[in-house]
């Protein structure tokens, strides 16, 4: 519940008032988000932040990088360590998110938002990376 919390204030008021969908989408066995697929987990916990359509944002509330055309996303690895492990004012998910989920949110993002990067991040890979640093 404390990384809710945060996620709210991190991402502004614009978090803070679509959050009722973030507390439905844990589960009852503990702080991990039930969404399968890419793009419902993008919608459920990247989008208030980094916006619907990619862009970021860079308000008094934070900087929150721009997605699209983004080559920090080339190499599949960057972007699954950053979601395992947070960067800078993002909290890390690897704990509420299983090898599958942090893959799958990755590969969305990675193909989407004028993204095209065509080799795909695996479970296999991501477990490999869970507790590296960036």
């Amino acid at each position: 519940m404390k990384s809710l919390l945060l996620v709210a204030l991190l991402c502004g008021s614009a978090a803070a008032q679509n959050s009722e969908p973030l507390l439905n989408s844990f589960s009852r066995r503990g702080n991990t988000f039930t969404q399968q697929g890419g793009e419902a987990l993008y919608r459920t916990i990247c989008q208030a932040c980094h916006m619907e359509g990619g862009q970021g944002a860079n308000s008094g509330a934070g900087f929150f990088p721009d997605l699209r055309r983004n080559p920090r996303l080339a190499a599949g690895a960057y972007p699954a360590v950053v979601v395992l492990n947070g960067l800078h004012g993002m909290p890390p998910f690897g704990h509420q998110l299983d090898d599958q989920q942090v893959a799958d949110v990755v590969n969305y993002v990675r193909t989407n938002f004028s993204n095209a990067y065509p080799d795909a991040v695996t479970p296999q890979s991501v477990a490999a990376l869970r507790g590296q640093r960036k």
